[in-house]
């Protein structure tokens, strides 16, 4: 026995130091994650709670379930929700679609063509992102008002088929930087054009960066408040957001369990969405490039 214990493996003091640390890195990582969780768990617990009994039982357990701020907060507003969800997803989808569209060939004249004040041109577009939306939305306003916009969902769409989104235009111009130029010229030998190599030979590499363009832009215009308020005032063209709002009355009881209870349905689309588009995120936002 003596022999045995002798002769038996020890674990070298390195390895069990790495495995200390790795635990509590995993510890401190869950942990992390169940702090940033929080607010949407109780959220979601909230929306099963009676309006009286939410800020006077702040656990996420509830102690009672109350399924009827679904189904009185669907009917609550002057249309069914799903009528509001169906605004924001028509003024969501044309965005993505506009954005893919434009953003892309924007992107592609960037970082393959050669014309004169590109560079200028290039950075000009790079500044546009440090201008908040609050300095645009005055002079925006008073441009789409003269083109008797206001009221429609042309002021939301519209700009996205121009390439508005200088964010979206630089993280196409980094990845399409990163596929061969070899791949354009073979093509050119073949007797394409720009819009031939554009469109059968970078789009289809392109494919995590449109990705990722796509799950940013819808969950980006879904959630979308401010500029929705400002161009939208007719209740029959509010979109899911502004509907929120609507359950918050200043003068009288505000309907927290249906405000809540609308809320996690509204966040559904963007679930779905994400977990579409996610395993093209991360390669999409690191513009590895050709692979």
């Amino acid at each position: 026995m003596a022999t045995d214990s002798m002769t038996a493996p020890r674990t070298p003091p390195g390895r069990t130091l790495s495995r200390g640390r790795r635990i509590t890195k995993h510890a401190l990582l869950i942990g992390f994650g169940l702090i940033m969780l929080y607010p949407l768990l109780w959220m979601v617990s909230s929306s099963l709670k009676p309006t009286e009994t939410i800020f006077r039982d702040p656990s996420i357990w509830p102690t009672e379930l109350d399924l009827s701020n679904y189904t009185e907060g669907w009917t609550a507003l002057t249309h069914p929700f799903h009528y509001y969800m169906w605004n924001s997803a028509v003024i969501a989808i044309l965005s993505v679609v506009g954005n893919l569209l434009s953003c892309s060939l924007a992107a592609y004249a960037f970082a393959r063509l050669r014309f004169r004040g590109r560079n200028f041109f290039f950075a000009l577009m790079l500044a546009t992102l440090m201008l908040p939306i609050h300095v645009l939305i005055v002079p925006q306003y008073v441009l789409f008002s003269q083109l008797d916009w206001i009221n429609t969902i042309l002021p939301l769409v519209v700009p996205k088929f121009l390439a508005h989104d200088a964010f979206f235009i630089f993280l196409m111009v980094q990845f399409i930087r990163g596929l061969p130029r070899e791949l354009d010229e073979a093509a050119r030998i073949d007797g394409c054009g720009h819009l031939r190599i554009y469109w059968r030979i970078i789009m289809p590499l392109c494919v995590p960066a449109l990705a990722t363009s796509a799950v940013f832009t819808f969950i980006w215009t879904w959630n979308d408040f401010f500029s929705q308020l400002i161009f939208l005032t007719d209740p029959d063209q509010y979109t899911m957001p502004i509907a929120l709002r609507s359950f918050l009355d200043a003068q009288g009881e505000t309907s927290w369990g249906q405000l809540f209870a609308m809320s996690i349905v509204g966040l559904a689309p963007i679930f779905g969405f994400f977990l579409a588009g996610q395993r093209y995120l991360t390669q999409g936002v690191a513009t590895t490039g050709f692979k």
